[in-house]
């Protein structure tokens, strides 16, 4: 949804960076996933097609924070994140193939 942004605080070694990645048009959203150690921001059209991304290794992150946006009347937006773990695939709360 338009408006919504996650922050990444990113240790750099020398200090700390932070990353924002917002959902800038109407129709877009934002997704985060971890696979191997790698979280990974993406806006995404209603398509599904990415726009942007950014990847950070998990090991370097501080902080990864979701920030929904506001619906007009002032209610919240439920936020959903999808997690991906290694090649396996879930469905119905059982592994299937995989590591």
């Amino acid at each position: 949804m338009k408006g919504d942004r996650v922050e990444a605080v990113v240790d750099t070694g020398q200090g700390v960076q932070t990353f924002e990645i917002v959902a800038s048009r109407n129709g877009r959203r934002i997704e985060v996933t971890t696979a191997r150690g790698i979280v990974e921001v993406t806006e995404v059209t209603r398509g599904g097609t990415p726009v942007r991304t950014g990847r950070f290794m998990a090991s370097r992150l501080i902080a990864l924070v979701e920030h929904p946006a506001q619906e007009q009347d002032g209610a919240r937006v439920d936020v959903t994140t999808r997690r991906r773990m290694g090649s396996a695939r879930v469905r119905a709360g059982e592994v299937i193939g995989g590591d």
